[in-house]
């Protein structure tokens, strides 16, 4: 073990963290809360809807949306269940691969995700840009881009191709 003297965060480095923690627990629970009101679902579910309306064909690996929504295998095969059950999600193997599942957003799922889509996103401005500046989003995209790459060794951000 080192015996080097932690490198203590300074006033407005521990100003800065702590307001970030703040956000990072409290904005997960006010869009879940939102889009659990508006169609009984978190926004875990929401961004696995959204980011397979972006995928071709609406359709990805199970693998692939795992990833692409930072959940994983066995969550995301509880939640495609779910979203099975209400019909916005449709499960199929691989024609030549027996391991591998897609997942593809169904016709009624993309309507749900339209209806929901202007709620949504009205409450993340709501929530967020409401209280920023042009400067403030510029600066925001800039910080959420630097600490971004200092996570990059634990894989791609999730939701990166859906918006919200």
């Amino acid at each position: 073990m080192s015996e080097q003297e932690p490198r203590w965060l300074d006033e407005a480095e521990m100003t800065a963290w702590l307001a970030l923690v703040g956000v990072v627990y409290r904005l997960p629970q006010a869009l879940d809360r939102q889009l659990r009101a508006e169609a009984g679902i978190s926004h875990a579910y929401y961004s696995m809807l959204a980011t397979l309306s972006d995928a071709p064909e609406r359709t990805l690996s199970m693998g692939d949306l795992a990833r692409a929504t930072g959940t994983s295998a066995s969550r995301l095969s509880h939640a495609v269940g779910s979203l099975e059950e209400r019909g916005w999600v449709r499960r199929r193997p691989c024609p030549t691969n027996r391991r591998i599942q897609y997942a593809t957003l169904t016709d009624a799922g993309f309507a749900v995700l339209a209806d929901l889509a202007p709620q949504h996103l009205a409450e993340v401005r709501r929530r967020v840009f409401d209280h920023l500046t042009p400067a403030q989003v510029a600066a925001l995209a800039d910080a959420a881009a630097a600490i971004g790459a200092g996570l990059a060794d634990i894989g791609p951000a999730p939701g990166a191709a859906a918006a919200g």
